[in-house]
């Protein structure tokens, strides 16, 4: 970046915006007063931002004080109206930025006249289900102070139910590419009234198939000059630049590479072990070590559901979380798990993606990530601050060949050791 594009937040707030600005409302009770954060060197606050009272009281009301790196340069463009692609991993914030810039442009600017039901002014297509839904119950938080109405369309959920939302006004409306296309197809929705589209984990969109969808998805939008498009992936390879460069107009891009200050608190560990053997070692390690709040990652769905029954037989309150369970009740089982119901969720990679779930104490490896990417994820997921995390791998014969790559990947060697006395 050169001297010329660097902003520093006191040059942002000098800078004219495209988008036409209205006094601000006091809301009853409440005013910015009441939200003092102190300006820190080289840290972006939401007041820097000048957003809209209400927004201002959510964010309050949420904790957030000052921005993460992907939140400070997407707001940075995104206010002005302009387009944006950016890279970011799951976890760093880039959830909180996309909403705070859709609903700061929808106080500021009165919806369209004649607004139609099923027809949303905001479209956020997601690849999973649980990541859809988590970006749903986030822009409820964020539009708490509002009256903009949030809805959802995801596969796995009752259809009926769905397309009921869709009868009245729908403001932000997040949805995964099949469910949202079937109903297209049966002309529930209006998307010809589209005024800001977001696709987030677009790699993981492409990869996952999903492209076919969201190609005639984006074809029912009003073109690109005519709407506002930001574009997320965790990695910018070729196949999404080219989407970027068909769907976005002159977007400003932003990068925010993969960091890991989880490593700092997280105590990380190998147990070299056959293959065979790691049923064994998991319900061992989980009794004798009286191990809670676990989550536990394999790369195979059939797999979650054997070790779940292995963990099950031996006397264990375990779930799991993957594709093929009814989404009520992976619902269920997150909030089982999140209220410390349940001891030991089984997950796997593109089931646990995108899902916050705070404060684990233990997440263990049953088999190592084929992307030395989702390892970073995995771990990040235990605690942050004063409490130490702790990160076990089982590396089997299968598996082990991945170590190199993600060593390499977090500049940091793990330290591989057979496992102790009495857990095998």
């Amino acid at each position: 970046m050169s001297e010329s594009e660097k902003t520093t937040p006191e040059a942002a707030a000098r800078k004219p915006r495209r988008r036409r600005r209205k006094p601000r409302r006091r809301q009853s009770g409440w005013d910015l007063r009441q939200f003092k954060v102190p300006a820190v060197a080289g840290q972006w606050r939401f007041h820097d931002f000048d957003l809209p009272l209400p927004l201002m009281r959510a964010i309050h009301a949420l904790g957030f004080k000052y921005c993460t790196p992907i939140q400070a340069q997407t707001l940075r463009h995104t206010l002005l109206g302009g387009d944006l692609v950016g890279k970011a991993q799951t976890g760093t914030g880039k959830t909180a930025a996309f909403l705070t810039s859709v609903l700061a442009y929808f106080l500021e600017e009165k919806a369209p006249d004649g607004q139609q039901s099923g027809a949303p002014r905001a479209l956020i297509i997601a690849p999973t289900r649980e990541l859809a839904l988590q970006i749903e119950k986030d822009a409820r938080g964020l539009a708490r102070f509002t009256r903009f109405q949030v809805a959802s369309v995801v596969g796995g959920m009752d259809y009926q139910q769905q397309r009921e939302q869709l009868d009245k006004n729908v403001d932000i409306l997040v949805a995964t590419p099949g469910r949202l296309n079937d109903c297209q197809q049966k002309g529930e929705l209006d998307l010809g009234q589209t005024e800001v589209l977001i696709m987030d984990e677009t790699d993981r969109m492409l990869s996952m198939g999903f492209m076919p969808d969201v190609k005639r998805i984006v074809s029912n939008t009003p073109d690109r000059e005519e709407r506002q498009t930001f574009l997320f992936a965790t990695t910018l390879n070729e196949d999404v630049v080219s989407l970027a460069n068909e769907w976005t107009q002159e977007p400003a891009q932003v990068e925010v590479e993969a960091t890991f200050e989880s490593q700092a608190n997280t105590h990380q560990r190998v147990y070299r072990v056959a293959d065979a053997d790691k049923p064994r070692l998991l319900v061992n390690l989980l009794e004798q070590e009286s191990l809670e709040r676990v989550m536990v990652f394999c790369n195979r769905r059939d797999l979650v559901r054997e070790l779940v029954d292995e963990l099950t037989r031996a006397g264990m309150d375990a779930a799991m979380l993957s594709g093929n369970v009814p989404q009520s009740e992976r619902i269920a089982t997150l909030e089982a798990f999140r209220g410390g119901k349940t001891r030991v969720l089984v997950a796997t990679d593109v089931a646990g993606r995108g899902i916050h779930i705070d404060d684990v104490n233990h997440v263990i490896n049953y088999t190592l990530p084929e992307d030395p990417e989702d390892y970073v994820h995995r771990i990040g997921r235990t605690p942050s601050a004063d409490v130490q995390g702790v990160s076990i791998s089982f590396a089997g014969e299968e598996d082990a060949f991945s170590l190199p790559e993600i060593e390499r990947l977090i500049d940091d060697k793990l330290p591989c050791e057979q496992p102790p006395e009495g857990l095998l």
